[in-house]
């Protein structure tokens, strides 16, 4: 056996000739056949008494060969396990990333109890959780709580003073709610205190907050990095302009606010009470129907009632503050800030458009006035391109690879890619209808159609490689018509999706990415979910490796 050489070190057996074995000393056997002379057991029929020259020959060659054999294959087995270890262990570092789901998904642990704060539903946030570290937190019943994903078992428990206010959380269907420590308000107003706790449990010391700093900069709320944001209205000029600005005690609103003040954001360091950074939004003139008070809840955490009588209230202000965006949401100052203070969206009109947060770094400003357009900025808030059409990123990646961006105009049947800078890559004619970009694993770009098939294409051609048809899978019960995609999580090879149908009954389908063949698929009662409506009632979260079910009153693991 030796290596071949320029063959990247192929092994090659040699099988000797018997003309080439050296003759061995064997028992006498005579011309009939019968043993000789010393031949006690004749052996099996056609064997040679001794044992037969050509078997004896064979396994002199076998043996070593087996060997071998069996060393290359555990080798082989061994560098397989080896890198699905590695994968596996990749897949806990990413966003969305779960060790495996080659097989269909069952409980494997159980927590219950309140999810969030009570409140949290009366104003449309629910089941908002963190994942802090390899760890994940929830608010609950007056405690912050930390869930070992990969047992369920309370990693550490700490109890919440009066009114507590902790983020930045968020619930991972809707926004991105991996960050790197938590921000805790307690106390009454005006005599608030803020802590900070990492992914061990353990707090910072309590600072009060000033008085004074409450009314120069206005309310406190938790904000991304370990600080605490303050915003309130101010800027030059008149107050208030509502010009020809009318709404209606039914809702209907019509006119433009003209005038109006803009709003100041501060962040200050949690533990130091440093000042970080400030920014100005300025007001922009804004349709009324941007500038009615139904947004339900301001930003102190207050109660916005609705006033029929007089529906525009364009004082009220409120946010969403995430572990990496900021979004500012009000009559006149529609925008984002980075967890650095820079400004994003504040050129386009108030509801005509939007930013968003990319999975593999960067920012994204969508605008949808004359035409569809995407602005593609860097970290820092830098703009770095521009691309005609609605740019999105994957919902989840392999971590694989660099970043790609989709975009489709409504108008136009071609959907392209591009780089993170607004680089084309390359054009292809695809299906009429929206898309959407569910994952890029394996060197597969996997979009869904509005037709409600997921295509597989090669990313760095565009090239379809395959296409999956949910109309054509499943029970036939008719589950998979009008399928909708929520979620989108992956193992590095197979891509798992949380489906809702259009009969509003829930499903996992995962999928090979390479092929585009279903490995497994849950739907109605044999599925994990339960056939639980989807939107705010449930969600699913990768934390280290595992994937969690999240509801209002539990949390299960899933494997």
């Amino acid at each position: 056996m030796a290596r071949e050489p320029g063959e990247g070190g192929r092994l090659v057996f040699d099988l000797v000739d018997d003309d080439a074995v050296e003759p061995e000393q064997s028992a006498p056997v005579r011309a009939d056949g019968a043993p000789g002379p010393g031949d006690d057991d004749p052996g099996p029929p056609g064997q040679a008494s001794g044992g037969s020259l050509l078997s004896d020959r064979w396994m002199r060659v076998l043996v070593p060969v087996a060997a071998v054999l069996a060393v290359v294959l555990g080798t082989g087995l061994a560098v397989e396990g080896a890198r699905d270890g590695a994968r596996m262990e990749r897949m806990r570092d990413v966003r969305g990333g779960v060790a495996d789901v080659s097989r269909p998904l069952a409980e494997t642990w159980r927590w219950e109890g309140v999810v969030g704060p009570r409140e949290a539903d009366d104003e449309w946030r629910s089941i908002e959780v963190a994942v802090l570290g390899d760890v994940l937190v929830l608010e609950s019943e007056g405690d912050l709580v930390a869930l070992r994903p990969g047992t369920g078992e309370e990693a550490w428990t700490v109890a919440l003073g009066e009114d507590p206010d902790c983020g930045p959380l968020d619930s991972d269907g809707w926004g991105r709610s991996v960050t790197s420590a938590l921000v805790c308000l307690e106390g009454p107003a005006g005599d608030r205190t803020v802590r900070v706790i990492g992914p061990d449990g353990r707090f910072s010391d309590p600072r009060r907050l000033p008085a004074g700093d409450t009314q120069r900069f206005g309310e406190p709320r938790p904000g991304p990095d370990g600080s605490v944001l303050r915003a309130r209205r101010a800027g030059a000029g008149p107050a208030l302009d509502l010009s020809d600005a009318r709404c209606t005690d039914t809702g209907e609103c019509a006119g433009t606010v003209q005038e109006g003040q803009g709003l100041e954001v501060r962040a200050e360091d949690a533990v130091t009470g440093e000042e970080r950074w400030r920014a100005t939004v300025p007001f922009r003139p804004t349709p009324a129907d941007q500038c009615n008070n139904w947004l339900g809840v301001t930003w102190d955490g207050a109660d916005n009632m609705v006033d029929l009588a007089q529906m525009i209230d364009p004082e009220v202000f409120g946010a969403r503050i995430g572990a990496d965006l900021v979004q500012l949401y009000g009559c006149g100052i529609e925008s984002a800030l980075t967890p650095d203070g820079a400004l994003l969206g504040a050129e386009a009109e108030p509801g005509t458009g939007g930013v968003g947060r990319l999975l593999s770094g960067g920012y994204v400003e969508f605008s949808w006035d004359d035409a569809v357009r995407t602005v593609l900025y860097a970290d820092d808030g830098t703009r770095v391109g521009e691309i005609q059409g609605s740019a999105t990123d994957p919902g989840v990646t392999d971590g694989e690879g660099p970043g790609v961006l989709l975009a489709m105009d409504s108008s136009d049947p071609h959907l392209r890619a591009y780089e993170l800078d607004g680089t084309p890559r390359w054009d292809t004619t695809t299906r009429a209808g929206g898309q959407r970009f569910l994952a890029q694993v394996a060197g597969t770009m996997l979009v869904m159609t509005g037709a409600g098939d997921v295509r597989g294409l090669d990313a760095t051609t565009g090239d379809a490689r395959w296409v999956w048809d949910s109309a054509d899978g499943g029970t036939g019960d008719g589950y998979l018509e009008d399928l909708f995609v929520y979620q989108t999580f992956t193992d590095g090879e197979s891509v798992l999706l949380l489906t809702e149908s259009g009969s509003g009954g829930s499903g996992l389908v995962a999928l090979d990415a390479a092929s585009g063949e279903v490995v497994w698929e849950q739907h109605g009662e044999d599925s994990v979910t339960g056939g639980i409506s989807q939107g705010f009632d449930m969600s699913l979260v990768a934390v280290d490796g595992h994937l969690l079910e999240i509801t209002p009153d539990r949390v299960r693991g899933l494997g």
